[in-house]
């Protein structure tokens, strides 16, 4: 699915235009971002969690030179799904 499928999907459940729809969608990716960027985590009661985790720096090898490189420390956005998402 699609950014403008999930937008035509919210508007036929929420019985909203598609350019209300796209608004509630663009409002949620973006309220979501600004979250992540503070290290908050973003927690939707079953649909899941989005959380910040800090991944270490470490070695690592160039799969076309086998030379061994340094990979800095960086952050990184994890899901954990919720009980609603399990399939």
């Amino acid at each position: 699915m699609n950014k403008a499928e999930l937008v035509a999907a919210v508007a036929a459940k929420a019985e909203l235009s598609k350019a209300a729809a796209a608004k509630a969608v663009d409002a949620l990716v973006e309220t979501t971002i600004e979250a992540l960027k503070k290290n908050e985590d973003v927690q939707l009661i079953g649909f899941g969690t989005f959380k910040v985790v800090n991944k270490p720096a470490h070695k690592g090898i160039n799969p076309a030179t086998k030379a061994v490189i340094d990979i800095p420390a960086k952050k990184a956005v994890k899901f954990r799904a919720g009980a609603k998402l399990a399939l």
